[in-house]
């Protein structure tokens, strides 16, 4: 899978709400607690606070889930591999300026791995397929390296230890655009429950220079599946000369960041170049060898880059099902900690991420404030515990009628379980 840094587009962000200027992820990264970096560990390596770890989890098992629901199986592979791997491949040939060099042990040089795709097709010729297995779909959320220069690093957007939501499908000729077709709408679905929006789509085309790989007949073949796979979607795109992978061209899903400047966060790609470089094949239905063709795709792109265009979109402000606590429960005096506590237990039962915040931490007035962006706060006052209520507070001030706890908790684990982007409403989840 590949990814690269794009041109400036349109902007397509508001400003994160009661903040000023727009919202940059490195600073509302460090106001959240969400990540940081450390010189000990180096440019481009950032670590991940509770919070931040939070929402990368969420993350991680939504994409599970989705790829798990579309049919495909998950897998892990090594972030190392040796030389000669990426040799067959063409990333050596190809890609070597953005890999870190190999590193010797014994008699044989290793390198860590700039790309899954690689080892995902080690994994399929692993042995004997059959027409009747295909399409088969491999899916994992990988670790893997890229020797970025100090001068480009920035936040989570450009790092150098990327966790890629990377998956390959590897099928018939025939089932290559259906299955890049389907891959397209998986992105269009995560989007949707992330609350965010593509800019544009583009079709990547090679350019002028030696970074491709030269064989003509296999890049108008994939280009035009992948024109189909477009077209089919009813999707508006632009092409784009030199921004393909070296082994084929690629959808590129377009984001901006609030100052305008485009990246892509995902792709879909058709590669019929690993496949003879790895000798792939399957047993077809008349009994002789044949070639598959091999799908990569990516819902999410990098996990790191996903996260901080979901911090500056939502200013921190996730969807509740995103959101590193959910539930923050205020006891209005220390005679209300037992029942907040009880609330705070039960919520963390049933799934929600709950926090306390007692009166230790500051007036109620401090506490409110504090909590601004968690979606729901929960008050206990006396009246509320000698009744077994809970005053309800949403993140942007609306204030719904008290309500029973148990009443209280159903509406909001039914809001986060279908992944909502409103916080309340009065329809059938409420």
């Amino acid at each position: 899978m590949d990814h690269r840094p794009d041109h400036p587009g349109r902007p397509s962000h508001p400003d994160a709400p009661g903040r000023p200027g727009r919202p940059d992820h490195r600073r509302l990264g460090r106001e959240l607690g969400l990540f940081g970096t450390d010189p000990l560990m180096g440019a481009g390596l950032p670590y991940w606070l509770p919070d931040g770890a939070a929402v990368r989890h969420t993350l991680e098992e939504y994409i599970r889930e989705t790829e798990r629901r579309a049919g495909y199986r998950h897998v892990y592979s090594p972030v190392l591999g040796k030389r000669e791997l990426y040799e067959i491949s063409g990333h050596w040939d190809h890609y070597r300026d953005d890999m870190y060099p190999p590193m010797r042990l014994g008699g044989e040089e290793v390198v860590l791995r700039p790309s899954l795709c690689p080892h995902h097709a080690l994994i399929y010729r692993s042995r004997a397929r059959s027409h009747r297995e295909l399409p088969l779909r491999i899916a994992e959320l990988g670790a893997m390296h890229r020797a970025e220069l100090s001068g480009v690093l920035g936040g989570l957007t450009r790092v150098r230890a990327i966790h890629l939501n990377d998956a390959h499908v590897f099928c018939t000729p025939d089932q290559a655009v259906a299955e890049a077709r389907a891959a397209l709408e998986l992105i269009g679905r995560a989007y949707a429950d992330l609350g965010i929006e593509a800019v544009r789509h583009r079709l990547s085309l090679p350019g002028a220079g030696g970074k491709y790989v030269a064989d003509p007949a296999l890049w108008r073949r994939a280009t035009a599946m992948l024109r189909q796979v477009l077209d089919e979607a009813g999707a508006a795109y632009e092409e784009a000369a030199g921004e393909a992978a070296f082994y084929g061209p690629k959808i590129d899903v377009q984001i901006a960041d609030p100052a305008g400047r485009e990246s892509t966060l995902s792709t879909v790609q058709i590669d019929l170049h690993q496949p003879v470089r790895f000798g792939l094949r399957y047993t077809g239905p008349d009994g002789a060898a044949h070639r598959p063709v091999m799908v990569h795709r990516s819902i999410i792109g990098s996990v790191e880059r996903a996260v901080a265009h979901l911090v500056e979109t939502h200013g921190g402000a996730f969807p509740a099902w995103l959101a590193p606590v959910q539930l923050v429960v205020l006891p209005v005096a220390g005679e209300q900690l037992e029942q907040a506590a009880r609330l705070v237990r039960e919520a963390v039962a049933l799934g929600l991420r709950a926090e306390l915040a007692g009166p230790a931490e500051g007036t109620l007035g401090a506490r409110i404030r504090a909590a601004r962006l968690v979606p729901y706060q929960a008050v206990i006052g006396a009246q509320e515990a000698g009744a077994g209520l809970a005053a309800v507070r949403l993140r942007g001030g609306r204030r719904p009628d008290p309500l029973p706890v148990p009443e209280l908790l159903r509406r909001i684990t039914a809001r986060v379980a279908a992944r909502s982007t409103a916080l309340w409403d009065e329809g059938p989840l409420s």
